[in-house]
């Protein structure tokens, strides 16, 4: 049977954190992404994320940015590589030290928004982040966009990747995901959203604003719990792979 993994971000609030959709969106997902502090979250939200993950039986994974709490992570910052390095080092050892203390084990690190996308598409980015990946437990998977630097410079210092895609966004030409300024960055009819994820799949493509086909690799399948209608899309998305004959694991 052909599988795949279903990750959600999640743990993007503060304090006086509810499970009320995290809880739901993680019946339709295998593993989730945690945000570190950094972009959102705190201590208290981290630990009870990480301990309902651990009742819904799903894979946690830490999701670090830049230091931006006012632009939820999504705004181009300027820093150096060692100063970049050593943030995700600081943020994943949190999580990872927040899911021993619980019992479990940290099983992946994905960054998160302007991080992500910086290391996409610039090498020393990317490398930076895997070398603190790697510092910490060389055992993580690494996930990153498909086909781009995070997945080479990850392979490169031998972590083991996932080549990621996404269910709610775009793509353009080039296989980079459409700017979220732009109107067109993002899918909010669930219908066109499964049948991106059934593409990416089945064909190993998805077709881009401007109509070319662009290849991709397909191991993991985002989609973003912040968004309005992410429990509807996790949940169709969920059906329609099963229905496919498509097993939703890690």
């Amino acid at each position: 049977m052909k599988s795949i993994d279903l990750n959600c971000d999640m743990g993007e609030s503060f304090g006086a954190w509810k499970m009320g959709r995290d809880a739901e969106l993680m019946d339709y997902v295998s593993s989730i992404n945690i945000a570190c502090g950094f972009h959102a979250g705190d201590a208290t939200v981290i630990r009870k994320t990480v301990e309902l993950a651990i009742e819904k039986g799903v894979a946690v994974g830490a999701h670090p940015s830049f230091p931006d709490l006012q632009g939820f992570g999504r705004r181009e910052m300027k820093m150096s590589i060692d100063e970049i390095f050593d943030i995700v080092l600081y943020q994943v050892s949190a999580v990872k030290g927040i899911c021993e203390a619980l019992g479990t084990k940290l099983h992946h690190v994905k960054p998160h928004g302007a991080l992500y996308n910086q290391a996409a598409k610039d090498p020393e980015t990317a490398n930076a982040i895997a070398s603190a990946v790697v510092k910490i437990d060389p055992d993580l998977v690494f996930y990153g966009l498909s086909g781009s630097f995070l997945i080479t410079e990850a392979e490169k210092i031998g972590l083991r990747t996932a080549s990621e895609v996404f269910a709610d966004r775009t793509y353009g030409a080039d296989g980079n995901l459409t700017p979220r300024n732009r109107p067109d960055a993002l899918i909010d009819d669930v219908e066109i959203a499964a049948a991106q994820v059934m593409q990416m799949i089945c064909d190993h493509t998805v077709t881009a604003v401007t109509g070319e086909l662009v290849k991709l690799k397909t191991e993991t399948i985002c989609i973003h719990g912040d968004g309005e209608n992410a429990l509807e899309f996790a949940r169709s998305i969920n059906e329609k792979l099963i229905e496919n004959g498509i097993e939703i694991k890690s």
